[in-house]
């Protein structure tokens, strides 16, 4: 995990869409079978392989500090499904006014649960927090892609055909700026409370403002890696296949082959951008509060900085 190659290998396993199919009698064996391997009660012929596929099934499904099986949807393993119709609409050509913000809306409206659910939990966010980043993401998203939307089609200059090109791009800016309104916004509680920070040993040394903000920089700068690949790649690809003869002659194959470019898109671009940090990142205790750097002994602590 202190290499992006190694930490790339990690959430490969945890974005991989089979464990969405992890029935709740398999899952509590996973999870059992962890805690007989912590207790050293492990049952006879039990292979590193099995501790291996009980290790993935429980991260994918298991929040790290509630240990509460997270919905479904709203899984890092169910980012790239449930998200992908999302992205075909972001990007489908010839938007109005009414589709930009729809789109626009539904994903902000996934980003937040997304957002929400794979949270640092350390310390309790009220609902009303929920709601203020909820509401916050899709006004900003909504805002700029209008904004740009508009400014695109007052450009006299461009021709019809370089317009619509470019308003292929309108998405990326509106949704890297939202998600950045939508971390902050939906985490706030965290640089207000701070969040509990751990030694070497896995003990709680305290709560630090200073590592929420490291937390929240760190999964604010995926956020806007995440859409480059899903948002500015399909468009370019699409306006290369659109004009082969195989789709001149087929049109209604249009849709189909840009679903099938977003979805390899945001199979690439996922893992790639929840790899460049740790989950679990370290800082030094000489860059904390004095309260933190007094209450160990240990050079380093780490926290949960959330997906």
């Amino acid at each position: 995990m202190t290499s992006f190659y190694g930490r790339f290998r990690h959430f490969l396993d945890i974005i991989d869409p089979r464990t969405l199919f992890v029935s709740e009698s398999r899952l509590k064996e996973a999870v059992q079978l962890l805690e007989d391997y912590k207790h050293g009660t492990l049952p006879p012929g039990v292979t590193n392989k099995e501790l291996w596929g009980a290790q993935k099934i429980k991260q994918a499904i298991i929040h790290p500090d509630t240990n509460e099986t997270i919905f479904m949807p709203f899984r890092m393993s169910g980012y790239i499904p449930f998200g992908t119709p999302i992205v075909v609409g972001l990007l489908l050509p010839n938007q109005t006014l009414a589709s930009t913000v729809f789109w626009q809306w539904l994903n902000q409206s996934h980003n937040a649960c997304v957002n929400y659910a794979n949270r640092n939990a350390t310390k309790p966010s009220p609902t009303s927090k929920f709601i203020q980043g909820y509401l916050g993401a899709v006004i900003s998203a909504v805002s700029i892609a209008v904004g740009l939307n508009v400014l695109v089609q007052r450009a006299n200059k461009f021709t019809p055909a370089t317009r619509l090109l470019i308003q292929r791009f309108v998405p990326f800016p509106a949704v890297a700026s939202a998600n950045i309104c939508n971390v902050v916004l939906m985490r706030h509680t965290e640089l207000e409370e701070g969040i509990d920070v751990l030694d070497n040993n896995r003990n709680v040394v305290g709560s630090s403002r200073i590592a929420a903000k490291h937390a929240l920089l760190e999964t604010a700068l995926t956020r806007v890696v995440l859409p480059m690949p899903i948002l500015v790649l399909p468009p370019i690809i699409m306006s290369i296949l659109e004009k082969t003869s195989l789709l001149r002659s087929r049109p209604r194959m249009i849709l189909p082959v840009q679903s099938l470019v977003c979805l390899a898109a945001f199979g690439l671009a996922l893992p790639l951008a929840i790899s460049l940090f740790p989950q679990m990142s370290e800082i030094e205790t000489s860059r904390l509060e004095p309260e933190i750097a007094m209450a160990t002994t240990s050079k380093t602590v780490v926290y949960n900085k959330g997906l």
